[in-house]
């Protein structure tokens, strides 16, 4: 049986010292608890108030008992409520008025009232007789109330003994409402520094992804590390303060300082020692027809050569070649301490080694963004595949070095690449017809909101078009085509065409079922815009934009100014484009979610696809195609994909393996076979 993790105590802290003094005073318990506790992080009722303060009573009595004072043990578990406060006694002149004593002297009042209140009577708790004119006199303390002045004085004592500061690497349960540090612990935010490591990587909606955590215990837990920020030494940025969508790239930019330390390739600080100004490898500056001065210009130099002149964005190629660019010069000079132009074979040999098995430093999910504290270079070991392929752009990237005479060797040519054992396009990595059903069966029950119905709509586009992410992200309005055709009976007929630019920058022609054109009217009719989607004024908008059903009442912060929509177009707000990682995630999320209404190896597949799922899905269903159904030409599937060869798309047809197997069988039972 697996043992049980040890229960770590909570820590006291100066609040429930107040917390303490002020119920010892007679104060109301969830005024109390709102003014010292609330920014524990978790709601109280009144069952919540009262175990709190029977624990903070065993924790101080306990306190005591270690350092050998029994008696204050027992006086802070007293109940000063036990004793009842003296009966109010009237003043001199209430009691004459009374009594019928006004026209006696002031001396026979005072004997009436000794007689009537004798001075340490009822139990001692009585007063002295009041004094002349009327007043109250000096009133002896009662039993309560020296309870409680003894109580307020071990509690000073206690608080200068035991009380703490918060520090980074306490767990959460030690300073926050245990129901809250459970749940947090269990989204694997155990300690204070995971807990602002958190929020500061994901921002202002870090909460979501704990179950059991909304908004205001969120607030609250924000609340908590902003007061105690001076002892923690941990600073949440102000960018959380904010929605993401409401941060400016400036704002973003300066949430990670640049440094010599795991940053992304723009925000890494290389030592001028190890930039490659004196690398080992380096050639005569004259032979060099590059202006670079240093490995990190080289590699600028490199991905700017890799540009399709799109501007300054950088195309998913480039992406993909910094990455490994980028993974290389922070080993070599974090790693290695060598600059990226003095790395040899032996090198080369210890870099594959680190990307079999990374440090778990190094290592991240891959949907941190790259202005984020908790972006890592690495997601895990590569796989075979994958370090084949990132061999073979570092080996282009030195190829290209030594061909502009940046460096005289290439330590990438002489090394052997991995194995590579060709497997067919998609294989395992594609829905089957029935998955696909199931997905289409629950996108129909999506919630008629404008976040189902665009989630709805991307998952629609990729598995009609087969389109890459990057692709179906970057396409607008005006992409979008009428075409007027010869449908197969010889009448005419209206369909719809995208522009897409992919890979390498080549241009390709994609068909899009006219329903989907015709919802995309829709959504874009119901915030404002014109219904018909190659309209001039909806020039700039993203087929995958993220509309806001707060649009029409004025400018709202998640839109954002558009690009030159010409004269013609009436608006001069567009909703923002809905970013290639946040589609991403959404979709992940939708097909785990799909994966628990199924059972067993449905279920595990459905919990492994991603975007790039259906794609491939669209490749083979459109080859294969469905039963009375014709299938796609291959050469149609081609230009869908984008795919330079037909040869590549043509590997599509091998990956259902029953049909295959359904189809030898049939020609060996044609032969006799058993």
């Amino acid at each position: 049986m697996r043992k049980a993790a040890p229960v770590l105590p909570r820590k006291l802290h100066g609040g429930h010292f107040a917390f303490m003094r002020a119920l010892a005073q007679g104060l109301d318990e969830r005024a109390s608890w709102d003014r010292y506790l609330r920014l524990e992080g978790e709601h109280a009722d009144l069952r919540t108030v009262r175990r709190t303060i029977a624990w903070i009573r065993d924790e101080f009595a306990a306190a005591a008992r270690r350092e050998n004072k029994p008696g204050t043990a027992r006086l802070i578990l007293l109940d000063p409520d036990r004793f009842a406060a003296a009966p109010k006694q009237p003043t001199l002149a209430e009691f004459a008025a009374e009594r019928g004593l006004e026209d006696f002297s002031e001396a026979e009042q005072l004997e009436a009232y000794e007689e009537a209140y004798p001075p340490g009577g009822q139990g001692g708790r009585g007063k002295a007789a009041p004094g002349r004119g009327g007043q109250g006199g000096a009133v002896p303390p009662t039993r309560r109330s020296r309870v409680i002045a003894r109580q307020l004085e071990a509690l000073r004592w206690l608080q200068d003994l035991v009380a703490q500061d918060p520090r980074p690497g306490d767990r959460v349960s030690a300073w926050l409402n245990p129901t809250l540090a459970k749940r947090l612990e269990r989204a694997g935010v155990t300690t204070l520094l995971n807990l602002v490591e958190r929020i500061n990587g994901i921002g202002a909606r870090w909460w979501v992804p704990v179950p059991g955590v909304g908004e205001l215990k969120a607030s609250r837990v924000l609340e908590w590390l902003q007061a105690n920020e001076a002892v923690l030494g941990l600073r949440v940025g102000r960018h959380v303060l904010q929605p993401r969508s409401q941060l400016t790239p400036v704002v973003l930019a300066g949430v990670v300082p640049a440094a010599t330390a795991l940053r992304p390739f723009e925000k890494f600080l290389v030592p001028p020692a190890l930039d490659g100004r004196a690398g080992g490898f380096r050639a005569p500056l004259e032979q060099s027809v590059l202006l670079a001065r240093n490995d990190p210009e080289a590699i600028g130099a490199w991905l700017a050569s890799k540009s399709a002149g799109r501007g300054n964005a950088l195309s998913a190629t480039q992406r993909a070649y910094r990455k490994e660019a980028e993974r290389l010069l922070l080993w070599a000079v974090l790693e290695r301490q060598k600059a990226l132009s003095s790395l040899t074979v032996e090198d080369v040999n210890g870099y594959r080694s680190f990307l079999a098995d990374p440090p778990a430093a190094w290592c991240g999910p891959r949907h941190h963004q790259r202005w984020s504290p908790l972006w890592r270079p690495l997601e895990g070991p590569l796989s075979a595949v994958a370090l084949r392929h990132a061999l073979t752009i570092l080996k282009g990237l030195f190829a290209f070095l030594m061909s502009q005479g940046y460096v005289t060797g290439n330590p990438f040519a002489a090394f052997a690449l991995p194995s590579h054992s060709p497997r067919p396009l998609g294989s395992r990595r594609t829905l089957t017809f029935s998955q696909w059903d199931h997905i289409e069966a629950l996108l129909d029950q999506q919630v008629d909101t404008e976040a189902g119905r665009r989630l709805r709509r991307a998952m629609r586009w990729l598995y009609a078009t087969g389109l890459r992410l990057a692709e179906i992200t970057s396409v607008k309005c005006e992409d979008l085509e009428k075409i007027d055709y010869r449908a197969t009976d010889g009448t005419m007929a209206t369909d719809w065409m995208l522009s897409v630019v992919g890979k390498g920058g080549r241009s390709r022609e994609v068909p899009i079922p006219r329903d989907l054109v015709d919802e995309l009217g829709d959504e874009l009719a119901r915030h404002g815009f014109e219904r018909e989607v190659s309209a001039p004024g909806n020039r700039g908008i993203r087929v995958m934009a993220r509309f806001h059903t707060g649009f029409e009442s004025g400018f709202n912060s998640d839109f954002v100014v558009g690009l030159d929509t010409g004269p013609q177009c009436p608006l001069s707000w567009r909703p923002v484009p809905w970013s290639a990682s946040g589609l991403y995630q959404a979709i992940k999320a939708f097909l785990a979610h799909a994966a628990d209404s199924l059972e067993g190896s449905d279920a595990q597949h459905l919990k492994e696809a991603s975007t790039h799922w259906l794609r491939h899905s669209h490749a083979s269903h459109a080859l294969q195609g469905r039963a009375g159904q014709t299938p796609v030409p291959l050469q149609v599937v081609q230009n869908n994909l984008g795919h330079a060869s037909v040869g590549t798309t043509s590997l599509y047809l091998m990956t259902e393996r029953d049909e295959r197997i359904r189809a030898m069988r049939g020609f060996w039972h044609s032969r006799g076979a058993p």
